[in-house]
């Protein structure tokens, strides 16, 4: 039985309070802070509602390493999950190793002044974790996070090498609003409007942001949609890991309204990530258009439609050609019934939870800093099933 620290009070932070808190044989102790208290009680007062359970709350500047080592020492927590931004990873990391505690957490670290995904900076700790005797997982959401665990699943049982690799990611949910973002409206524009890039025999291509797109189509009578090539996080490790890959591609479906606003959005300058000056101060315009757009927590109950999100991989077995594809649904309505948090909250904050279970239980333990492909994946794979991700994995042509 574990003492968890959570810090994050987001959407995916409050799904995952809401699975800890579920899962009392491994969790004994669950502490959620943020910045914002009042955004942890909330949460909290949820949790009790729903589970009966007493979550502690607090509030911490994840950026203010001493902060954040007095929260720890005061909690004494067997393990962090961070659950904040992006940003915050490396201060949290620091304060993990200053105080001894195990490490996870849901996207890799990014510089606040240029929209990049890599892994290098979280990398270069891989000694210091080692030999403190302490664990950091990466990427313990849906994507990154279950689509690795799916590659290694397919790389154990159905595939002998992987030529091929495509992550398909779509959000066939509508919420009804002009424009949202289902998740940080800064980290999510950041993310759609980098330059897309993927690998392919051995070297990075790159491409114009969402210039590339096929149509794909998807199972539990979603059907065809039209995605787009992105980059994002996973395949920087998946293309160092994986056996045999020629290829790999990232991408994800996005409705013409929100395209068609992104694009005005971008024309005015309203995506960008440098300061601005105005009436005598420094303003970022992403962030303040991140002040304007609905809450992605608040999009829970007003959003209806499935996700799907799953690998296509093509490779070889026992010498002859093979490709599969692995895959979950998960239902947005499903999900705030359980969770009061739409699909896309859900879908990251289920697999942040068995992450940590995997580790509290020593299923997933070894000192260092890894990537989710480089653990066991039977035992998340199956409790994907048993906490609320169940996956399919089909034979494709």
């Amino acid at each position: 039985m574990a003492n968890i620290l959570i810090i994050g009070a987001g959407g995916v932070g409050s799904v995952v309070a809401h699975k800890c808190a579920q899962v009392a044989e491994t969790f004994s102790q669950i502490t959620l802070a943020s910045r914002t208290l009042s955004r942890c009680e909330a949460i909290a007062d949820s949790v009790r509602q729903r589970t009966g359970r007493t979550l502690d709350t607090a509030r911490v500047d994840a950026d203010n390493v001493p902060e954040l080592c007095q929260l720890i020492r005061a909690v004494k927590p067997d393990m962090v999950l961070n659950i904040a931004l992006p940003y915050q990873d490396l201060h949290i990391m620091d304060a993990c190793l200053e105080c001894g505690v195990h490490y996870l957490d849901t996207a890799n670290y990014e510089p606040l002044d240029t929209a990049k995904f890599e892994y290098k900076w979280q990398w270069a700790y891989q000694e210091r974790f080692q030999q403190a005797g302490l664990m950091a997982l990466l990427g313990s959401g849906f994507d990154p996070g279950v689509t690795n665990v799916f590659a290694a699943w397919v790389m154990k049982h159905q595939l002998d090498e992987v030529e091929v690799l495509d992550i398909i990611d779509c959000n066939a949910g509508d919420h009804g609003q002009p424009f949202a973002t289902n998740f940080n409206p800064e980290i999510n524009i950041r993310e759609v409007t980098a330059r897309g890039r993927y690998w392919e025999r051995g070297e990075w291509v790159e491409t114009d942001p969402l210039s590339w797109s096929m149509k794909y189509d998807f199972p539990a009578g979603i059907g065809a949609k039209k995605c787009f090539l992105m980059y994002h996080e996973e395949l920087e490790s998946l293309v160092r890991n994986l056996k045999g890959i020629r290829r790999a591609r990232f991408w994800m479906t996005f409705s013409e309204n929100y395209l068609n606003h992104l694009k005005v959005l971008g024309n005015v300058g309203m995506t960008r990530i440098d300061p601005v000056r105005f009436n005598g101060q420094d303003i970022v315009p992403i962030q303040f258009l991140k002040a304007l757009l609905p809450d992605p927590a608040s999009l829970g109950p007003l959003t209806r439609g499935k996700t799907c999100i799953g690998n296509v991989m093509r490779g070889v077995k026992d010498g002859v050609k093979k490709a599969v594809y692995i895959y979950n649904v998960c239902d947005h309505e499903e999900c705030y019934k359980e969770v009061g948090s739409q699909a896309i909250s859900y879908t990251t904050g289920v697999p942040a939870m068995i992450g940590a279970k995997m580790m509290v239980e020593g299923k997933w333990m070894k000192p260092g800093v890894w990537n989710m492909e480089q653990m066991d994946p039977d035992p998340f794979m199956a409790d994907l099933n048993a906490y609320g991700l169940p996956w399919q994995c089909v034979d494709v042509e």
